[in-house]
């Protein structure tokens, strides 16, 4: 093996780590909305754990954050809830920077 191959492998190794630690931070994030989410419905223990997760089920829908935005704001406004949708995106933003965080220090 050359030394460019072991530099090609350390770089593609990086990149999945990265990969991973970013999807993990983006799971931990939805999670983290769901469950502040529930408690602005009104939903607490298993009820509240349940809605994280399918908050969390939610940004396999489509690519990208909008549809696990678009779940939360429907969710508010089907029970009343007055949180608009950047109100949820200005959250989202916020919980990622704790999910990277907790993410990192590996809790």
């Amino acid at each position: 093996m050359t030394t460019f191959d072991k530099r090609e492998e350390g770089f593609e190794k990086k990149f999945a780590l990265d990969e991973e630690q970013k999807f993990k931070a983006m799971a931990r994030r939805n999670r983290l909305l769901g469950l502040w989410a529930a408690e602005k419905l009104g939903l607490t223990g298993d009820d509240a754990n349940a809605y994280a997760k399918e908050v969390v089920a939610a940004d396999f829908e489509e690519a990208g954050d909008q549809d696990v935005q678009n779940k939360v704001v429907k969710d508010f406004a089907a029970k009343g809830v007055a949180v608009t949708a950047a109100e949820v995106r200005a959250k989202m933003d916020e919980l990622m920077a704790a999910a990277v965080a907790q993410v990192k220090a590996g809790t």
